[in-house]
This record gives C-alpha cells, sequence and structure tokens, in this order.
C-alpha cells in the first residue's frame, strides 16, 4: 500500500480559501445557522489558523447567549449564607472556612436576603483598637435580584456597566433559588477560572504548615496510601473520591465531614455528579467512621 502524499501546495491554497470564504460568508449573514459557524470554525481549528483554547473561547461565548441563569446558578441549598444577627467571631469563622469574599447576608429566613457583605469591608473593624460594636447593616451592599430566566450574555453586560460581582436568583415566587456570580459566568467562555484550593495539574496532594493537606478527589488511592502511610484498598474503587463517596453513601455538599480510619476528611468542592477537592486533616475521633451535615451556613 503506497504512503499518503502530502498535499500540494495548490491544493493546500485551495483548501485555506474554501474556509477563509465561508467565514467571510458567515461575517456577511450569508449563513444560516450557529452550527454552520462552527462548522467554519472548526475547519480554522483544524488549519491551524485558530488554536483550541480560542475556539473553545468562541463557543463558550455563543452558549452563554442561549443559556440562562437557572443553568449555572449556585443553588440555594450550596449558598454559603451569613446571618444579620451574627457577631464578629461568627462572621469570621465562616469567611474563613469557605475563603470567599462576598456573601449574602439573611435575616430572619433564607428568603430574607438584606444585602451583600464584602469580606473587605470588616477589615477597618478588625484593626481597628475602638471597642465600638459592628452592626453589620453599616457595611452591607444592595443585593441585586434577578430571575431565573435571564440570559447570561444580558447579565453579564450588567455586571459590567454596574460593577457589581453577585446576583440572587429568585424563583417565580419571589423565594432564594440561588445565586450567581460574575465569574460563573465568564467560567462559561474561559472554562474554570482557578480559586484559593487550587494548585499545579500535576499534583495531587498539597499539604499545609499546620497538618492538614488539600488533596483531590482523582489522587490514586496507591498514591494517598504511600503519602499518608494508609492502607485503604483499590480493588473497587481507584480514587481517594471514590473511598470517600462510598463511606457516605450519596455525592456530598462541600462542608461534609467523615471520619474514615486515623482521618478527617472534609469535603472542599464538589459538582452533582462527583467529589473534586478534599481536605485532609487527623481524625478528631479515629475510631467512629460519622459524617456529619454542613453547618447551618449551608455550606454547598
Amino acid at each position: 500500500m503506497s504512503e499518503e502524499q502530502p498535499a500540494s501546495p495548490e491544493k493546500e491554497t485551495k483548501q485555506n480559501r474554501s474556509w477563509v470564504e465561508r467565514l467571510g460568508q458567515a461575517l456577511q449573514g450569508e449563513l444560516k445557522d450557529r452550527g454552520q459557524l462552527m462548522a467554519v470554525l472548526n475547519e480554522a481549528q483544524k488549519n491551524n489558523v485558530i488554536d483550541h483554547e480560542v475556539y473553545n473561547m468562541i463557543d463558550g461565548a455563543l452558549q452563554v447567549a442561549e443559556m440562562q441563569v437557572r443553568d449555572i446558578m449556585i443553588p440555594r441549598s450550596q449558598m454559603i449564607m451569613l446571618e444579620l444577627d451574627s457577631n464578629e467571631d461568627e462572621l469570621l469563622d465562616t469567611m474563613v472556612a469557605s475563603a470567599h469574599s462576598r456573601f449574602p447576608v439573611v435575616a430572619d429566613s433564607k428568603d430574607e436576603v438584606v444585602g451583600i457583605l464584602l469580606a473587605k469591608d470588616l477589615l477597618p473593624y478588625l484593626i481597628s483598637a475602638s471597642d465600638n460594636k459592628l452592626n453589620i447593616r453599616d457595611v452591607l451592599r444592595p443585593a441585586v435580584f434577578i430571575p431565573e430566566s435571564k440570559r447570561l450574555n444580558v447579565l453579564l453586560n450588567e455586571f459590567k456597566s454596574t460593577r457589581n460581582h453577585i446576583a440572587i436568583v429568585v424563583d417565580e415566587y419571589g423565594g432564594v433559588a440561588g445565586m450567581v456570580t460574575i465569574e460563573d459566568v465568564l467560567e462559561q467562555i474561559v472554562g474554570e477560572i482557578e480559586d484559593e484550593h487550587d494548585f499545579d495539574e500535576d499534583t495531587y496532594i498539597f499539604e499545609h504548615a499546620d497538618g492538614r493537606a488539600t488533596v483531590k478527589a482523582i489522587t490514586p488511592i496507591e498514591d494517598f496510601n504511600e503519602h499518608f502511610e494508609t492502607e485503604f484498598s483499590d480493588e473497587e474503587f481507584d480514587t481517594i473520591g471514590g473511598i470517600v463517596m462510598n463511606a457516605l453513601g450519596h455525592v456530598p455538599k462541600r462542608g461534609e465531614i467523615i471520619n474514615i480510619n486515623v482521618l478527617e476528611f472534609k469535603v472542599l468542592r464538589s459538582s452533582n455528579r462527583r467529589i473534586d477537592l478534599l481536605e485532609i486533616s487527623p481524625a478528631k475521633n479515629p475510631s467512629s467512621e460519622k459524617a456529619t451535615e454542613p453547618a447551618d451556613v449551608e455550606l454547598d
């Protein structure tokens, strides 16, 4: 069988002209739908005119124009909320545990969001030598409320024009359905944005100075055992995330904790399908295997 011959310069020129002409048609409005446009862009990617990341961002931008807030919002059950009557220590404990910078503040119920608290707005009170008691109402920012049906491209424009970074999503009855941030929208275009828990892609385990460790749920059990000197079996599961999910019996929300053998496993990040990130520390009660639900602040 003869080897495939490389395309001649004339053929390559003709192929390049073909997709360039089709792209020109797209810009002139001659393409009929998004599928035709993506076919042209796909061909441009194959010809190395645009790289894979650019292709994905264009695709993401087009998807944002079609998606609604309900498609990406953080559901109410996974929101981290602060209570209006919380004292400074309670506020700080929640902020440090979540490592977020903006928090909805609620009054008598979780449907009564009275404002948004920015962590940085507490700094003057924390460093002040004054004995003045913090009145959380004095530092609240107005909360923005939006319907579940709002288009993401419209929301992104509103975020940009108002310099707001977070919105509370309400359902048809006016109850809190969830929340959405500008980062949630941007991630639909550019992909996941690294947060305070992220570390090198080729690293599974990150040790902290205080004895805790942040561990990716995809860490192979063999690697986990070697690092923590444990003896988890890899016969049924390949990753430590599988071990934890099996012990819990369900896909956990962030903040759930379970003791397995001598270690405490806390879920730092998860989706509705899997665990993504865990925090490992010595178990406070090594003899028991017990799962605890997130605290009242509703860690996701």
